[in-house]
């Protein structure tokens, strides 16, 4: 069986991915995550995406190789993981009582091809007073996630409702990235799927 290469060194990317019963490597690639503040949140995540899929493959030639990024979008900014507690307390508060998008790409190389595509879930907020704001920071969760939060976490108390694949949100859609890689011609056994 060809190897899998998961191009992330996010644990829920590789807890999600275990989902699918296969085996797989993980690679870490140092990759520049700037981009063109002018591209919409899809291209953001599709070209993230392809460039940490074709820094890893580089490095494994033979395997099927994933990469993924996601971003939280509101009012027409990406929020990305929050520098301090500071920025943390602002995304959170602007997300308050609001619905956001969460965009999530990714890009899958074997040898000479690839497929890219991205979800885009609606997730909607509980209003959230200031103490549940404080309390939520002080649990340290928000600091390494886009938008300050995990959905799969303490944050989940902050989710009213999301319209979309929850997947999605957390880091990887599961779903229809087992679709693809199955048209891309990865050799699932009955034991896996």
């Amino acid at each position: 069986m060809p190897n899998l290469v998961l191009a992330s060194s996010s644990p829920r990317r590789k807890e999600l991915l275990e989902r699918l019963s296969i085996p797989f490597a993980i690679y870490s690639p140092n990759t520049d995550e700037s981009v063109d503040k002018n591209l919409k949140p899809s291209e953001i995540v599709s070209t993230l995406a392809l460039r940490k899929a074709k820094k890893a493959a580089d490095h494994f030639p033979d395997s099927y190789i994933i990469g993924s990024d996601t971003v939280v979008f509101h009012k027409g900014k990406v929020l990305g993981k929050p520098a301090d507690k500071e920025s943390a307390r602002q995304m959170l508060t602007s997300l308050s009582g609001c619905t956001h998008s969460v965009f999530t790409g990714v890009s899958i190389i074997y040898g000479k091809s690839y497929r890219s595509f991205y979800e885009k879930t609606d997730v909607t907020f509980w209003e959230l007073s200031n103490e549940e704001i404080e309390w939520y920071l002080d649990s340290g969760e928000p600091f390494d996630k886009a938008g300050s939060y995990g959905i799969q976490g303490r944050g989940s108390l902050l989710v009213k409702s999301i319209k979309g694949d929850y997947y999605s949100v957390v880091g990887l859609p599961v779903g229809r990235l087992y679709r693809v890689l199955k048209a891309m011609g990865f050799p699932f056994s009955n034991n896996n799927i």
